[in-house]
């Protein structure tokens, strides 16, 4: 193994290049995972763009799928060259926030250096990867706690089939599950991205039988069918807010999913959303927002607002790759371009900018 490898960092707002950093030491309670296949995120664009802070120099990304090159002293139940996936996010999960229900929220590591707490409430330090630490956008990444946070692929699938578990289905899948949807609600999912797309598949899985996606983006509303849309709505055609109205008959959906993070989709979940409902929000926001009075009908309509950072850690990354190995699911068509990691800051210009159909672009080192 040479000592150096190739990593994506961020530079400044505007800014992520390809670099040469040390390959990370691995402690007892670590893996050096070699990276396969890795992809770039919405939120790595938002950390491009400048609208989420990350420290300069930090290799960005949070999606691994990879080999497992090294392995702690300390580490239990895993072989090197074993195929693995770990989630975005890594709790420690002996901490407070992990047994208190929250791991995603986990800032204990953070404690000795002063960034957190004793208590180890932080919010969303349980996203380690191309956030907190170095991420996966790199020909190897560091797993912290990896007993806790390693996951085997089962035989049989292909790194594209599992390279949405660590983050989109999972957030995706948290929308739904967040949303509190039962048999035979009517749902809607707004806008209709990677993770968009994962949460109507979710809704559908949690037992909704009608789902309506709302995007402005006729394609990506021909794949939200495929993955269980049952009505599609351009907003660019149609007042999405009246036609979910009649839709429904004027009594709205029983859950709002908002998948963007902007206040014009959040607003309009809001408004669709019926007395007692409940508003799932995914969104990542880069401003302030508002919530009309109306809409939230001065306070007093038992409506319920959720949000979320996806889960992690071994069980949670178990049980989607079981999705998808019992073929309920096949999130490997979101997979719309390839790039090698020599190319990523390509990559980067063509998700960012939304062309050429992209969904989601799987980057290989190799």
């Amino acid at each position: 193994m040479s000592a150096m490898m190739k990593a994506a960092v961020f530079v400044e707002p505007g800014r992520i290049e390809l670099t040469d950093k040390r390959i990370p030491d691995v402690g007892p309670n670590d893996a050096l995972v070699r990276i396969t296949t890795t992809t770039i995120c919405g939120t790595d664009v938002h950390i491009l763009k400048g609208e989420y802070p990350v420290t300069k120099g930090l290799t960005v990304g949070h999606e691994p799928v990879g080999v497992i090159e090294k392995l702690g002293s300390a580490v239990q139940g895993y072989a090197e060259g074993q195929r693995v996936i770990a989630g975005a996010i890594c709790p420690t999960f002996t901490s407070y926030p992990s047994q208190d229900g929250v791991p995603s929220q986990d800032g204990s590591y953070l404690i000795p250096s002063g960034r957190c707490g004793c208590h180890g409430y932080k919010a969303t330090a349980g996203w380690r990867f191309g956030n907190m630490i170095d991420g996966t956008q790199a020909e190897y990444v560091l797993v912290p706690d990896a007993q806790a946070n390693l996951a085997p692929i089962p035989d049989g699938l292909t790194d594209e089939q599992v390279l949405m578990c660590p983050d989109i289905m999972s957030t995706g899948f948290k929308g739904a599950e967040n949303a509190n949807i039962r048999i035979g609600d009517t749902v809607v999912v707004f806008a209709q991205g990677p993770i968009g797309l994962c949460a109507t598949a979710g809704a559908r899985l949690m037992g909704a039988t009608t789902i309506i996606a709302v995007d402005g983006n006729d394609h990506r509303l021909e794949i939200a069918r495929k993955l269980g849309a049952d009505v599609t709505l351009n907003f660019k055609t149609c007042d999405v807010v009246d036609e979910v109205m009649k839709l429904t008959g004027g009594r709205g959906v029983d859950a709002s999913i908002e998948a963007l993070g902007l206040q014009s989709t959040f607003e309009s979940a809001l408004r669709v959303l019926k007395p007692g409902g409940t508003l799932s929000s995914l969104g990542v926001y880069s401003s302030d927002l508002t919530i009309p009075l109306d809409a939230f009908a001065a306070g007093l309509g038992d409506h319920k607002i959720n949000t979320a950072l996806c889960p992690g850690g071994k069980e949670r990354m178990r049980r989607l790759m079981n999705v998808v190995e019992s073929g309920r699911i096949d999130l490997g068509l979101l997979v719309t371009h390839h790039y090698a990691l020599d190319n990523i800051v390509d990559a980067y210009d063509l998700f960012a900018n939304q062309r050429d159909g992209v969904l989601k672009v799987a980057i290989k080192p190799n």
